[in-house]
């Protein structure tokens, strides 16, 4: 019987370092452009123009409102342990420039060490005004239903009369 159970007690203990070694796992994600040094080489300044670049690289990510529209592929690598939130290992950022007809005026790579962290400092907007409580939100509209610009039911001097 001593066997019977030295064994179950094996398998038990395999099986949980198994389970605990499958949760340290890190787990990869890779998110937007996949990027082809060939084809981003192949793009040339003075050479190309909006629609030679749509057929060679695609779609960008986004495009840019100011700088007559510039044009950016993000490429992102990140992995994460079990829950935690994802940690960035690599970002690569392609932008293209184009002058107002449309020629490719310069291509920037950049990396994830131009990206800005931004933590927010309070979890409500500050704004101007009073402050009301929750029976004043509750109450507060008992009577001006129906007013017009506030005067509390009374004739406005812009509304035509029937």
């Amino acid at each position: 019987m001593s066997v019977y159970l030295n064994r179950l007690m094996t398998t038990a203990a395999l099986g949980l370092a198994c389970v605990a070694a499958g949760a340290c796992t890190p787990l990869k994600s890779h998110q937007g452009y996949i990027i082809d040094a060939d084809l981003v080489n192949s793009v040339q300044p003075g050479v190309d123009n909006r629609t030679s670049v749509l057929q060679v690289l695609g779609k960008p990510s986004f495009t840019s409102q100011f700088n007559e529209g510039d044009w950016y592929y993000i490429s992102r690598d990140a992995r994460n342990f079990a829950y935690n939130n994802p940690k960035v290992r690599d970002q690569t950022t392609i932008r293209i420039s184009f002058d107002p007809r449309g020629t490719v005026t310069g291509i920037a790579k950049g990396d994830q060490t131009q990206v800005a962290s931004i933590s927010p400092s309070n979890k409500s907007t500050p704004t101007l005004g009073r402050k009301r409580g929750f029976f004043d939100e509750l109450f507060g509209n008992i009577g001006t239903v129906g007013a017009i610009g506030g005067q509390g039911g009374q004739g406005g001097g812009d509304r035509a009369e029937p």
